[in-house]
């Protein structure tokens, strides 16, 4: 599967961008899909995952609260929904999976093995 990240752009602090990946195999049959970014000079952390059977989530302490995360099976897509941005937020955003993680809590805490092309967030002051 081939996943592609988009929805990214420039925002002022407050703000809200929702984040869009779109796969070329069918995503959700996977046990976990989830969102992970990078900022430069920082290594790359999770900010939510979606186990795909159950519908559970987590998110770290960071983002909890104000990041959400989403699937919809008809149009083989998950979501990230990002209200109350902040500078720190700013990142490369990427959607991933892995077969071998069972559960949104494995998968965040894991290096998932399948990796979309991301998508930029830039959190003005």
């Amino acid at each position: 599967v081939q996943l592609q990240a988009s929805g990214g752009g420039l925002v002022q602090t407050g703000g809200s961008l929702r984040l869009s990946c779109a796969a070329s195999g069918f995503i959700l049959n996977r046990p976990a899909v989830g969102w992970f970014r990078q900022a430069p000079g920082k290594e790359r952390e999770a900010v939510a995952c979606l186990s795909t059977n159950n519908d559970i989530t987590y998110y770290p302490d960071f983002v909890k609260g104000r990041f959400t995360i989403a699937s919809d099976k008809a149009k083989n897509a998950v979501y990230l929904q990002m209200n109350n941005l902040r500078p720190e937020d700013t990142a490369v955003y990427y959607c991933a999976t892995d077969l071998g993680q069972s559960s949104s809590y494995a998968l965040c805490h894991s290096r998932p093995d399948t990796w979309g092309q991301g998508t930029q967030v830039t959190v003005s002051y």
